[in-house]
């Protein structure tokens, strides 16, 4: 590789001094278009960095000529957005829960603003489209562990199922086998006993000697007739809809080591009126009562 300096012959262009198998680099200069181009960007660099927040901070940052933040504009479009609704959600605020649907008008504002709010709040647990999860309930079907008029939807909601506060709902699935009120043979006989409530086969003298093990230990909360007992937030054991699962190998660890799950109470979290659009969306997905 030659480093020598010389003008192409042809061209007339100058070289770059570099030559490789007898062929020489041109040195030929950028097009004015393009260096315009790459001038205009630096200075609109510039010029952003100084109108507009542009530089992070060990706090905060820099917030530019013009002063913009995409959260204010955020926060004045929410400020806009309920002062046009403000009307209805007074209306809400102060309507009968069991007669909003009377108001048309009234009742679609608050199931869309109910589906939004659930979106956000609800959607992680319960799932984009309310269909549960294990140990997370389905919200469409007719199956209420506490009930699901809007009374009872509307308490849920506000102060939750074992929650930290102290007007909420309370009912506990013991561990029997932990804290030695059973031993396994006993577990494994109820457990045959409540598959055999849907209709599942089972190993019927197992089961036989289970139900004697579920009237003296689970009937006070599932009911004698192993329905459930909303007093409780306890079950139907007779039906196809489970909690956290219907098969035995569930419903052994189920009844070993109980069930804590939380809800949590939405009072100290969202305001009345989202509470109650949250209310009147659950109870408009097909499985109110």
């Amino acid at each position: 590789m030659s480093e020598k300096v010389e003008k192409d012959e042809i061209s007339g262009t100058q070289t770059t001094g570099h030559e490789w198998d007898g062929i020489k680099e041109l040195d030929t200069p950028m097009p004015r278009w393009w260096l315009w181009t790459m001038y205009g960007t630096i200075i609109w660099a510039i010029g952003y960095w100084i109108v507009m927040p542009a530089w992070p901070m060990i706090s905060s940052y820099t917030s530019g000529f013009l002063g913009y933040s995409s959260r204010g504009v955020l926060e004045e479009e929410l400020k806009e957005a309920n002062a046009a609704h403000a009307a209805d959600r007074e209306a809400l605020l102060k309507a009968d829960l069991n007669k909003v649907h009377d108001n048309a008008q009234l009742y679609q504002f608050a199931v869309r603003g109910g589906k939004s709010a659930f979106a956000v709040n609800c959607s992680q647990c319960h799932g984009s489209g309310a269909q549960g999860a294990p140990g997370y309930p389905n919200l469409n079907d007719d199956d209420w562990l506490w009930g699901g008029n809007v009374d009872t939807i509307y308490q849920t909601i506000r102060y939750g199922i074992r929650s930290d506060h102290e007007d909420t709902r309370v009912g506990e699935m013991p561990a029997f086998v932990t804290s030695e009120m059973l031993d396994k043979n006993q577990v494994n006989d109820a457990a045959e006993y409540v598959l055999s409530l849907s209709g599942r086969d089972t190993d019927k003298e197992a089961a036989a000697r289970g139900q004697a093990v579920f009237k003296e230990n689970c009937a006070s909360c599932h009911g004698e007739n192993a329905k459930g007992g909303r007093d409780f937030g306890a079950p139907n054991l007779t039906d196809a809809i489970w909690f956290y699962g219907g098969d035995k190998k569930t419903i052994l660890r189920t009844i070993s080591k109980g069930r804590h799950g939380v809800m949590p109470a939405w009072i100290n979290r969202l305001d009345d009126v989202t509470i109650r659009e949250l209310t009147l969306y659950v109870h408009s997905l097909g499985g109110g009562e």
